[in-house]
């Protein structure tokens, strides 16, 4: 049942601008707790009701419906063309004396100011805003508009002309019974900071915009890379090579535990983190689609507690078409925390901790949906890995991803339990937290080697992979 939105008008007050004066409104409403704003010019004029053909009402009303973006309305950031857009329509509604902005408390396209930060930090090495929303565990745009369509009701509206460059805004608009009788382009300049962004919402989100290629305006050149590319068998010279190809063959199976394959990013000098705990984005937007590939390639991924308290990953495939793995999280003291968004998917986590671990801890996360598996320790009281990949074998996981952390990678090797590596290597240095710790000290043995190692450019990455060998 569609809940029914109703919103209330709290208070106004006078606001001079220097394109001239408006009405600034605050409103309530039952659907999300924000207020929501609308800036009028000339109320008055706003308030003839009409009826589903607009007969007897005044004209169309200028709209503009414009969700939040500090970074780009306050701060005046050249990322995006938001601050652009809002200075436009007021000047716009000035210059015809009458019109309406509704401001809408939708940051980032509905994810909010910390997840956005979090996207840029992807947009900086190659995402486009749709793959780094997806990267962070969200749809590319979550923003909704039917709040926008009750103020509007609100204030006597029922035909509008719109100013957007997005088809799916006057949608929505129309879904909610208001009509939307002309279409406005509000398109602003393009320059180096902004051409790819502009870029992307025109190919992966349909806005109507008339650009110049991102290369006349000075754009960085971090254009997009379809997966046919990204995965492509060709090394930065040119010749043809099938070395990704090969890593996607049918899996091998192992008796009585799953094939595993150690999965992780690092720095040239071998980092995988500035700092322990820290989340740190090493590899391009190509090697964050060959790991959405191998997620589906296998029945289970495994991360340490460590990876979820510094990351907050989603362990699932995003931006590439495939079925999401089963998320494991290696636990040994149950410190998973509740906000967690494994406990938001659709499949999940199993969660593998000690018998030491506290009970009423385990209780909560069983509420919140996940499995809690007690397993032996090992000598130095973490999960031991032999039992837990028993108890996996014994739920039909054939094959399980390792991305990390160091503790959860080292672990692994340690044991003498990973099958096959694929490294992607970053040409940047850190300095920083390694990925894999002084084994000999751990288990008085010697390294695994890599059997036929194969690699392949990706992006600026290259990508290093084979069975691992034993001796």
């Amino acid at each position: 049942m569609t809940e029914t939105i109703s919103v209330h008008k709290m208070s106004g007050a006078r606001i001079p601008t220097d394109v001239g004066e408006f009405t600034l409104y605050v409103y309530h409403n039952n659907l999300d707790g924000e207020e929501h704003l609308a800036l009028i010019m000339r109320e008055p004029g706003l308030e003839g009701r009409a009826d589903a053909s607009g007969n007897g009402a005044a004209p169309p009303v200028l709209v503009r419906v414009h969700s939040e973006c500090f970074t780009g309305d306050v701060l005046g950031s050249r990322r995006c063309d938001c601050g652009p857009q809002l200075a436009t329509a007021m000047g716009r509604i000035a210059a015809e004396g009458r019109g309406i902005i509704l401001y809408l408390r939708q940051e980032g396209r509905g994810i909010g100011l910390l997840e956005k930060l979090r996207a840029y930090n992807l947009q900086d090495i190659g995402y486009d805003t749709v793959d780094a929303n997806l990267m962070l565990g969200h749809q590319p745009d979550l923003r909704d508009y039917r709040i926008a369509a009750a103020i509007l009701k609100d204030l006597g509206v029922a035909s509008l002309r719109l100013m957007t460059n997005n088809p799916d805004k006057i949608a929505a608009l129309e879904r909610e019974g208001l009509i939307v009788s002309e279409r406005i382009p509000l398109e602003t300049a393009v320059h180096a900071e902004n051409a790819h962004y502009l870029d992307t919402k025109v190919r992966r989100m349909r806005h109507l915009l008339q650009l110049e290629r991102p290369e006349a305006a000075g754009a960085r050149q971090t254009q997009p890379v379809s997966m046919a590319r990204a995965l492509s068998p060709l090394h930065e010279n040119g010749e043809a090579g099938h070395a990704l190809d090969d890593m996607f063959t049918t899996l091998p199976q192992r008796d009585g535990r799953p094939y595993v394959t150690l999965s992780y990013a690092q720095s040239l000098d071998g980092s995988i983190a500035a700092r322990r705990g820290e989340q740190t984005i090493i590899s391009g937007p190509e090697a964050g689609r060959l790991t959405h590939r191998l997620r589906a390639q296998h029945d289970a991924i495994l991360v340490g507690i460590g990876t979820v308290i510094a990351d907050d990953p989603q362990l699932t495939v995003r931006l590439v078409r495939g079925p999401d793995p089963q998320p494991v999280i290696v636990d040994s003291r149950l410190r998973f925390p509740a906000w967690a968004k494994l406990l938001r998917g659709e499949r999940r986590p199993w969660i593998a901790t000690t018998e030491a671990a506290d009970r009423a801890r385990q209780a909560a996360l069983e509420a919140a949906g996940a499995r809690v598996v007690r397993l032996p320790s090992g000598p130095n009281g973490l999960v031991s890995l032999p039992a837990l990949l028993d108890y996996l074998h014994g739920r039909h996981i054939r094959s399980l991803m390792v991305e990390g952390g160091a503790t959860v990678i080292s672990n692994f090797l340690a044991a003498h339990l990973a099958d096959r590596l694929v490294l992607t290597i970053a040409p940047l240095m850190l300095g920083g937290l390694n990925a894999v710790a002084d084994l000999g000290r751990l288990n008085g043995q010697v390294m695994p080697r890599l059997a036929q190692p194969r690699y392949q450019t990706l992006g600026k990455d290259m990508v290093l992979f084979g069975e691992l060998e034993w001796e």
